[in-house]
Formats: C-alpha cells, sequence, structure tokens
C-alpha cells in the first residue's frame, strides 16, 4: 500500500508501524552517540536504503528549538514541553528529550 502525501512524498508502511518515505523537504540532521538522526515537523527518521523511515524519538537528544506547535505541559510538576507525543526538556539554551 503506498500513501501520497501533500508535500509530493512517497509514504510506504512498514511492518513496524512505522513510514518509509523517500523525499523530505529540508530535513534536520542530528547526530547522537554516532548515529544520524534527522527530524522534520516534530517527526524522528533515520536514513536506510535510500529512504527515510519514521522512528520514536530518540530519548537524551539535545535540540536548539523546539518545533512549531508544541504545547507546555507540567509532569509530575516538571515544566515540559510536547508536541507530536514527544517530550522535550528545556536544559540551557536547548531542549532534550525525555521521556514523562
Amino acid at each position: 500500500m503506498t500513501i501520497h502525501t501533500t508535500t509530493a512524498a512517497t509514504v510506504t508502511p512498514d511492518m513496524e508501524n512505522s513510514l518509509e518515505i523517500r523525499n523530505i523537504n529540508k530535513p534536520k540532521l542530528v547526530v547522537y552517540k554516532n548515529k544520524r538522526y534527522y527530524r522534520n515537523n516534530g517527526v524522528w527518521y533515520v536514513l536506510r536504503n535510500n529512504r527515510y523511515v519514521s522512528i520514536a524519538a530518540p530519548v537524551g537528544v539535545r535540540i536548539n528549538t523546539l518545533p512549531r506547535g508544541y504545547k507546555v505541559v507540567k509532569v509530575r510538576g516538571v515544566q515540559l514541553y510536547k508536541y507530536k507525543g514527544v517530550y522535550y526538556k528545556r536544559s540551557g539554551r536547548s531542549y532534550v528529550i525525555v521521556n514523562r
């Protein structure tokens, strides 16, 4: 089954409930523990066989800016930022992906 999106990317669901995408418009590269991750619009990907495969956000990764549309939430009294099920915690001038 192939799904066509409005961004002209071809998306193919894989067997692990993630998506394979051939093209992403200007993904941001994040290297963490010597592994290359890509993010776009709050979704995280790895590159496999020349396709971007969506993954769970890698806990511990630092980013400089939050995705647009994030929400401020309190979890056990701690202020976190949530976007598409991913929780971020402010750490100095950046944000770290955390488990809630």
